[in-house]
């Protein structure tokens, strides 16, 4: 299953929220999310600098990933960006495939 790292920012009511709920309780709302589109949740961490919430999601298809991270940047309390995480082994496959490119000017 694709692998995905969430980088994720609240806005002010996002903030909001959280302070309300708490950070368990927006883990359980993160791991609801991702399971209503058949992903998982492997780890979510808070942070303090540019992003508030780092995430490492399992997820069926870009399509999931892409329905839920409409579905919370909607609701306009956080903005989200999302970038693919490749294993040992896809490096590997990429290596051994055969491409046909040619440097510019050469």
């Amino acid at each position: 299953m694709p692998k995905y790292l969430i980088q994720s920012s609240y806005t002010a009511e996002g903030t909001r929220g959280l302070m309300a709920e708490g950070g368990t309780g927006r883990k359980e709302a993160v791991e609801r999310v991702l399971r209503s589109c058949g992903g998982t949740l492997e780890w979510m961490y808070y942070a303090i600098g540019g992003d508030d919430l780092y995430v490492v999601a399992d997820m069926p298809d870009e399509a999931s990933l892409v329905a839920t991270s409409m579905a919370a940047r909607a609701t306009g309390a956080v903005t989200s960006r999302a970038v693919p995480l490749l294993s040992p082994e896809d490096i590997d496959a990429a290596v051994r495939k055969t491409i046909d490119f040619r440097a510019p000017g050469t």
